[in-house]
């Protein structure tokens, strides 16, 4: 029988130490949605479906790994202050690791339900590019502020990634 599962935190593996991060559905998730934008509570909660409790120790946990930092807000009308949690430098580096999970999951996964794959787009002139690739209409690289995703499940609008916080 199996001992008790030894932390690979501090490990020597770097494969392990990222696992110990993310390899949990949930954080991979708001990831994903932190990459085009999202930063409140509320969207996590609405767009993930996910329970209070469980929302609020993953964001935790990611902010302690550093990949999100909290910025407090007040929101219009008054109340109390609420945070946004924005992308870390840190943060924003998952996106070759996002972009593999997408190539993937195209792949060699299927979704319940009939849908084209998701795709990356170069927001300057409308043109699908692989990641990694040079956009093929205007032969450059493509850099993350002219990045978009269409995720067609959602909206065949491309969306734009969002930018880490300021230090």
């Amino acid at each position: 029988m199996p001992g008790p599962r030894r932390g690979t935190a501090d490990g020597p593996c770097p494969i392990g130490r990222t696992a110990d991060i993310l390899g949990d559905r949930w954080a991979l998730l708001i990831m994903r949605n932190a990459t085009v934008g999202m930063t409140r509570f509320d969207e996590f909660k609405a767009e993930l479906d996910i329970a209070d409790n469980v929302l609020s120790g993953r964001l935790r946990q990611l902010v302690e790994s550093g990949l999100l930092t909290r910025i407090p807000y007040r929101p219009e009308g008054g109340g109390r202050t609420r945070d946004e949690y924005r992308l870390t430098q840190a943060g924003e580096d998952l996106l070759p690791l996002l972009h593999a999970m997408m190539v993937w999951g195209n792949a060699h996964s299927e979704s319940a339900s009939p849908t084209r794959p998701m795709r990356l787009v170069h927001s300057t002139c409308g043109e699908s590019f692989e990641p990694g690739r040079r956009c093929p209409r205007c032969r450059r690289r493509v850099p993350r502020s002219e990045t978009a995703w269409i995720r067609p499940w959602r909206s065949d609008l491309a969306q734009v990634l969002g930018a880490a916080a300021a230090p």
